[in-house]
């Protein structure tokens, strides 16, 4: 009977669950799916991760290559992130070109990237005007069920974490670069910046981490960016229904917390694969 409801009527199925203060999966409003993180998974890439929250699945691998440093910027290297959302993670998804919440996700990644400051790109750098990294930032989801902002940026932010690039010096006599894999150091992460997704129901309620049905049924989504310093680094409100002021300033707090969470999960993680 209660398969038949959800079917005739996912909405109203919804909102009675939410007039307990619980969803159909048994979550709280405010609890986040289990979330797991496998830091290196990728041997061929330079550094990667696994994210799972709940059943969305993203994986980032992280290829890094040398360019000529930008002409406006010759001391800076580049960093380029790319979301890919293929047809095997779900069926709303076409093959061919990157469709628009593709482009939107990686989009929202760059600002990220940039707004926090997680790289500064004048560590890329090798000679100014001659020689910088390019950290190639791929991003698949594998199984698509909702809140892919949040997957994509700590799957993000774990693999750049386990990122070694091999010391590069410049020949003078020969002005080519010459590369000593023996000797590989980490990337200096200034930030580590945690997103927290919301969507809205019925423009009053506000539930966290939705899965790709809750995000169907919303009325609006909501995701907040926060550093360890509890500094905003992005928001990102694609129309939708209107909070008010209280209602961010929960939003807020809510982000705060999860960023303790993750970061915690993601430091065990890379103390249990560190060598003794």
């Amino acid at each position: 009977m209660a398969a038949g409801f959800k079917t005739v009527e996912p909405l109203e199925y919804y909102r009675r669950f939410l007039k307990e203060n619980c969803r159909p999966d048994g979550r709280e409003l405010g609890e986040f799916r289990t979330t797991t993180v496998n830091i290196g998974s990728i041997s061929t890439a330079d550094g990667s991760a696994l994210v799972k929250l709940g059943n969305t699945t993203v994986i980032c691998g992280v290829k890094a290559e040398f360019a000529v440093p930008p002409t406006d910027a010759p001391d800076k290297g580049y960093v380029v992130p790319n979301v890919d959302l293929p047809p095997l993670c779900s069926s709303r998804f076409r093959s061919g070109p990157p469709g628009e919440e593709a482009q939107v996700a990686s989009q929202f990644i760059a600002d990220v990237i940039e707004n926090s400051q997680i790289i500064q790109k004048e560590d890329l750098c090798i000679s100014p005007g001659k020689l910088a990294w390019v950290l190639y930032c791929d991003l698949i989801c594998l199984d698509y069920d909702g809140n892919i902002l949040d997957a994509c940026t700590f799957a993000l932010l774990a693999a750049l974490k386990n990122v070694q690039l091999p010391e590069v010096t410049i020949n003078e006599e020969t002005a080519l670069a010459e590369v000593n894999l023996k000797k590989k150091s980490y990337l200096n992460i200034r930030t580590h910046p945690v997103a927290t997704s919301f969507a809205v129901f019925d423009d009053t309620l506000l539930i966290v981490d939705p899965t790709g049905e809750e995000e169907h049924l919303a009325t609006g989504t909501l995701t907040i960016v926060m550093d360890e310093e509890g500094k905003l680094c992005c928001l990102h409100k694609p129309g939708g229904s209107g909070l008010t002021g209280a209602k961010l300033q929960d939003c807020m707090s809510r982000a705060v917390t999860r960023h303790k969470e993750v970061k915690k999960l993601m430091d065990e993680v890379i103390k249990s694969i560190k060598p003794k």
